[in-house]
């Protein structure tokens, strides 16, 4: 089935608020009776901060769908994969966080799978591309009338001549 980005959000937005209810009713509900509890009733929610909150959160549903839909998921999985080496160079960089030998490791062992996602990914491109271009300059079979009649050149007006 193909759908496009906003009515796969129809879709998935209220199956994401029922199961994200439940969370919230467990783990922030309470928190929330106890800020207003303690407040004495006066902790009311930010309301401009949940709407561009919401906001921020309809346009990444909206990216990842665009992005899915354009290429593939283990497109979005691989860019994961560098949002997640840009996290981790930021707060090595910026926030001076400690990056162990092992996590040096496994980011190499992910860098490599990245290689070669896009090595392969290249190749098939690649491929497909002589692929098309072969069939593009293929010369039909004698025997094959339709090709031959498709490849003839148009009449010139009335008299017989062939353009060129």
């Amino acid at each position: 089935m193909s759908l496009n980005p906003i009515t796969s959000l129809y879709y998935i937005a209220p199956c994401c608020l029922v199961f994200l209810t439940v969370p919230w009713y467990a783990v922030e509900l309470p928190r929330l009776r106890a800020a207003a509890a303690s407040a004495a009733g006066l902790a009311r929610p930010d309301v401009f901060v949940f709407g561009t909150n919401s906001l921020c959160a309809f346009a990444l549903n909206l990216a990842v769908f665009l992005l899915v839909g354009k290429t593939s998921a283990l497109t979005m999985n691989v860019a994961g994969v560098v949002k997640d080496w840009l996290l981790i160079a930021f707060s090595w960089t910026v926030i001076k966080d400690t990056v162990t030998p092992v996590n040096l490791a496994g980011y190499g062992i992910a860098f490599l799978g990245v290689a070669y996602y896009n090595h392969a990914k290249l190749q098939g491109l690649k491929a497909k591309e002589a692929e098309r271009k072969a069939a593009a300059t293929a010369v039909p079979k004698p025997d094959d009338a339709e090709a031959a009649t498709r490849l003839l050149p148009e009449k010139d007006g009335g008299d017989g001549d062939r353009k060129n």
